[in-house]
């Protein structure tokens, strides 16, 4: 008797949770990109990555966007060289 408000809450979903879950959630789509984007998605990322870490060494007074943008950089050039080499191989 004392655990059923605990499992009633615990029973509840979330709106995100209950949105993900529905069949024509935008969040369970598939994306479709033109082909002309999806052949040039791993050189965007790259450039991404090397135009923000080019932009960490002109970067002089905001001392805290530093380690974000050597982060997005990093993250950026690991998508693009990981996608293109996967690419490579599947082809």
């Amino acid at each position: 008797m004392m655990f059923s408000d605990v499992t009633a809450a615990r029973a509840a979903l979330t709106e995100i949770q209950q949105a993900s879950q529905s069949p024509g959630s935008i969040l369970s789509r598939k994306i479709w990109l033109p082909k002309v984007f999806y052949d040039a998605l791993p050189c965007f990322y790259i450039v991404a990555g090397f135009a923000a870490l080019l932009a960490t060494l002109y970067v002089s007074d905001w001392y805290w966007v530093l380690p974000h943008s050597l982060l997005f950089a990093a993250a950026c050039l690991h998508m693009g060289v990981l996608i293109s080499r996967r690419r490579d191989r599947d082809h």
